[in-house]
């Protein structure tokens, strides 16, 4: 048996832009994806903590250290600017494995700059 277990999130991101004309995606300052363990094209889950949606998009690379979370295409209509978010991504592990699982969590301050 396979679990489906949390491998990191990104917490209490804020929406620093939207861009609807986009084909979709949440793009993430690189420092954080690092952080975070993304690549870019990962599969993400995002919340907004403002709005109460929640969606699944894939990660886009954005500037480093620019503190970048932009909400592309239709997810631009999920969240606005300030919006505060969770980010989440999974992975895929042996049943035997699962227990032992221990998620990355990053945790950013209003400028999404990484605090302890």
């Amino acid at each position: 048996m396979w679990r489906f277990m949390l491998k990191s999130k990104i917490h209490h991101a804020r929406v620093t832009g939207t861009e609807l004309e986009y084909e979709g995606s949440i793009t993430i300052d690189r420092r954080l994806m690092e952080a975070a363990r993304l690549l870019p094209g990962e599969q993400v889950h995002v919340l907004n903590l403002n709005t109460g949606d929640r969606f699944i998009t894939y990660v886009i690379e954005g500037p480093p250290d620019s503190g970048t979370i932009v909400l592309n295409g239709p997810a631009a209509r999920l969240g606005a600017v300030g919006d505060r978010l969770i980010v989440l991504s999974y992975c895929v592990v042996p049943e035997d494995q699962a227990a032992q699982c221990q998620p990355v969590v990053v945790r950013v301050d209003e400028k999404n700059r990484i605090v302890p």
